[in-house]
């Protein structure tokens, strides 16, 4: 139950970006939702509570990288 923002923004080079969810629907920890390809970024709006595991500049990878740990110490 808790809410994370996230934005896709495509690049300038390729703009391509894949969304498999729409706006406020749930989705479980480990759940691939899209995929952003060459160049582009994703945008993580996080609760204020989350301890951050990574820091502005640090290259993460899907699936793989702990972004951070929630209050309750699920990752994320």
């Amino acid at each position: 139950g808790v809410r994370i923002g996230v934005v896709q923004i495509a690049g300038l080079i390729a703009r391509r970006i894949i969304c498999r969810v729409s706006e406020n629907d749930a989705v479980t920890a480990g759940r691939r939702f899209g995929m952003i390809c060459f160049g582009s970024r994703v945008d993580l709006y996080l609760p204020e509570d989350v301890r951050l595991s990574v820091s502005a500049g640090d290259k993460v990878s899907a699936g793989s990288t702990v972004i951070g740990r929630l209050a309750d110490d699920r990752n994320l």
